[in-house]
């Protein structure tokens, strides 16, 4: 996907999470906003990966811990959702270790429990591997 392809994605994205902080407020479990924002987005006719499972390997490729992306794009964009006061250095790296473990380089963290709408986005460094 382009660069501009995947900065148009985000772009729907940030919109359409700003409009369901708007509608909603802060203050339901984060499930809430994770139904709703599927919901838009398969409207927008998105190919939308829900609760999606991301394996985590060892160096010799065993299997040692699985995890659960709350929403893939596309197979391009991953989107990490939280209902929080404040985002954190945790929930950062939680984005970039899930990005890592699936290969996927675009990535959002998206914040609707702070009373100002939060959205954070990261890319994926191969070098940084």
């Amino acid at each position: 996907m382009t660069t501009d392809a995947i900065m148009k994605l985000c772009d729907l994205v940030r919109k359409t999470s700003y409009a369901i902080d708007v509608y909603h407020g802060n203050g339901y479990l984060e499930k809430v906003y994770e139904n709703a924002l599927v919901h838009r987005l398969r409207k927008e006719g998105l190919g939308i990966k829900q609760q999606h499972p991301i394996t985590i390997h060892d160096e010799d490729g065993t299997a040692i811990g699985e995890y659960f992306a709350d929403i893939v794009v596309n197979d391009v964009l991953l989107i990490e959702l939280k209902a929080c006061k404040a985002l954190t250095n945790e929930h950062k790296a939680q984005v970039l270790h899930y990005l890592k473990a699936t290969g996927i380089e675009h990535g959002l963290l998206v914040n609707f429990g702070s009373y100002k709408f939060e959205m954070q986005k990261f890319i994926r460094s191969q070098a940084a591997e």
